[in-house]
């Protein structure tokens, strides 16, 4: 069997990161992050969390696709998407809805990472 506990992302700056995680989405950080050389963050994401790690990037963040349907994604259950697409637009941050009907969107963090949010309920 297998699950996935985490996902991690590069960040440029693990404080504009947070923004976006904490303020937009309205993650909380886990504390139980230990001091691991570099700055960086834990966010709980239900049973899950999201991995803050502010390292050079070795990928492109231009030239990716304009839908992050067709670009590497995570993908994360949301009861509902008016609420987050109502914060994504307070924030300015551009998304596009899923190609495929389903009741999904996808946006980049501030550091190009695609996003997918499905609805569940």
């Amino acid at each position: 069997m297998y699950a996935i506990l985490h996902v991690s992302f590069i960040v440029e700056d693990v404080q504009r990161a947070l923004r976006f995680y904490q303020d937009v989405l309205g993650l909380k950080i886990n504390h139980q992050r230990p001091d691991l050389g570099y700055p960086g963050a834990w966010l709980d994401c239900g049973d899950q969390q999201i991995h803050l790690l502010e390292l050079p990037n070795p990928d492109p963040v231009t030239g990716r696709p304009e839908h992050g349907g067709r670009d590497r994604h995570a993908a994360f259950a949301v009861e509902t998407l008016d609420v987050l697409s109502a914060s994504l637009e307070k924030a300015g941050v551009e998304f596009t809805r899923s190609k495929s009907g389903r009741q999904a969107l996808f946006c980049r963090d501030p550091d190009g990472n695609a996003l997918e949010f499905v609805e569940v309920p």
